[in-house]
């Protein structure tokens, strides 16, 4: 990239590469009578070209499109070289900014999002976008977040936001109005000021579940009336958030002398009642997403489960070319397939995916959740040894560890103790009543075949590898009864009450 020309409005050379991310790669331009860097922001399905731009004309505080165009596989903006990043700044300070520092970044950025009202969101407001630029704070990368989420799934929007700075309403998908910019713009004051984020992580799903539902810790050390406006801009609902009109008068108001006596004993005061008030905001934002988080999780996992059923799909497709692929389709099968390879008389099944919350029937619950299912199988024309194939469970829940959800495989089988015989050898369960017996403290008809394993959407090698020999071994009739069960130790790989 280095050294090749841009003619965009104005012809400008690259220089070196200064940074960059998920959405965008900055380098320096070179040449022209100012600094300049540009962004190039690869060119991603379901994303036009303007949803990178917004009118921004007359605000204050704003870093602007010098020049703009496409270059190869990628948009570029050209925008003003700035003197440092506010998390340059941050780092550079060894992570806590004074009072009048931090005071003077939070007047810079409340005046942007005062200029620009509620028509334009920024949605991913952090210090990374935030640049020191002819002596003041100004936003970057204004449409970078729509142009994001245009081009990411639904279900994986959490992908277009930074977790330790997203709102309540960006975590339950829900229309982003200034409201949202003003509760990052709390979290980073809260970071300035403090030296860490108001809430830590460190996952996506821990962030998540803080940002819904968690406290902020208190701000020791901060002047009451800026601690108490960085609560508020940390609300859990967005309308009881200050607005930025609300925000920059009253960090204005900061830089009087403070308050004292009979001003500053009801500033305390102020502050207990808008502590109360976030708890309460607190317990309400629980009470919605207590179903919500269910059904969030169900939706995440029908994602991640489309995730790791086409790539099994693609890769036997891929090494098997002959075979014939066929999608919904319910030849008598218990459930809705999603769908199956046939390859000679043997088939790779894949079933839909179902989301909602596991019935255990009528037996003990076990300690885990499971909010999503489905199966993969094998299956062969019935030997003469009433042998027709082998199918796994595919179950999202927090399996390993309370609270960490995810997909993991595992099947079952019957006791050896009784008499009964399937033809299916291991076999797949949903989460219902005969799962419940098998994963049971006592002795019951059904055990664990296959040691509850977690899948890693990013690391399938060894899942595919293994679904791939057993379809080649049905294809080529070799296909019989595991000669051992369980297959490998599968106790102890479920968390028990």
């Amino acid at each position: 990239m280095k050294g090749n020309i841009l003619a965009l409005s104005n012809t400008w050379i690259v220089g070196d590469l200064l940074g960059g991310g998920g959405y965008g790669r900055v380098y320096e331009l070179v040449g022209g009578d100012r600094q300049a860097v540009a962004k190039f922001v690869p060119r991603a399905p379901g994303a036009d070209r303007e949803l990178l731009f917004v009118n921004l004309k007359g605000s204050r505080n704003i870093v602007p499109i010098l020049d703009s165009g496409e270059h190869r596989d990628s948009w570029v903006l050209v925008m003003p070289r700035a003197d440092m990043s506010l998390r340059q700044h941050i780092d550079d300070s060894g992570g806590v900014l004074s009072f009048e520092e931090a005071l003077s970044v939070l007047l810079d950025i409340a005046t942007a999002l005062v200029d620009l009202g509620d028509s334009v969101v920024h949605r991913d407001l952090k210090p990374e976008n935030v640049l020191l630029l002819e002596g003041s704070w100004c936003v970057a990368d204004f449409g970078i977040s729509r142009y994001a989420e245009a081009s990411t799934a639904p279900d994986t929007h959490k992908w277009a936001m930074t977790p330790a700075y997203a709102s309540p309403e960006r975590w339950r998908a829900e229309r982003a109005t200034n409201a949202a910019d003003v509760y990052s713009l709390g979290a980073m004051g809260f970071e300035m000021l403090k030296g860490h984020r108001p809430f830590q992580g460190p996952t996506v799903e821990d962030y998540r579940d803080q940002h819904l539902h968690s406290d902020p810790p208190a701000l020791d050390g901060v002047p009451v009336a800026l601690a108490t406006v960085l609560f508020e801009c940390l609300f859990k609902s967005p309308a009881t958030r200050p607005s930025p009109e609300n925000l920059l008068a009253r960090l204005r108001r900061q830089r009087e002398a403070p308050a004292t006596g009979g001003l500053a004993a009801l500033q305390v005061a102020n502050q207990i009642e808008v502590r109360r008030r976030v708890e309460s905001d607190r317990e309400a934002s629980v009470a919605v997403s207590a179903s919500e988080r269910r059904a969030d999780r169900g939706t995440a996992a029908k994602a991640t489960y489309e995730l790791i059923t086409s790539a099994l799909r693609d890769a036997v497709m891929d090494a098997a070319p002959a075979a014939s692929l066929k999608k919904d389709r319910n030849a008598g099968y218990a459930r809705k397939l999603g769908w199956t390879i046939r390859l000679g008389s043997a088939e790779l099944i894949a079933t839909d995916c179902t989301a909602r919350q596991a019935n255990w029937g009528g037996w003990e619950s076990p300690a885990f959740e499971v909010n999503a299912w489905g199966s993969l199988g094998v299956r062969i024309p019935k030997t003469s040894y009433e042998y027709e194939g082998r199918a796994h469970s595919l179950w999202f829940g927090d399996i390993h560890e309370q609270g960490r959800f995810g997909w993991f495989e595992t099947s079952f089988m019957l006791s050896p103790l009784g008499r009964r015989r399937s033809t299916l050898d291991p076999f797949d369960l949903d989460p219902d009543e005969d799962a419940a017996k098998a994963v049971w403290n006592g002795v019951s008809g059904f055990q664990v075949a296959w040691p509850f394993t977690r899948l890693d959407p990013e690391n399938l090698g060894d899942f595919i590898e293994r679904w791939a020999a057993w379809f080649a071994l049905a294809a080529s009739g070799a296909l019989s009864r595991p000669s051992t069960m369980p297959e490998r130790p599968s106790q102890n790989t479920w968390r028990r009450g």
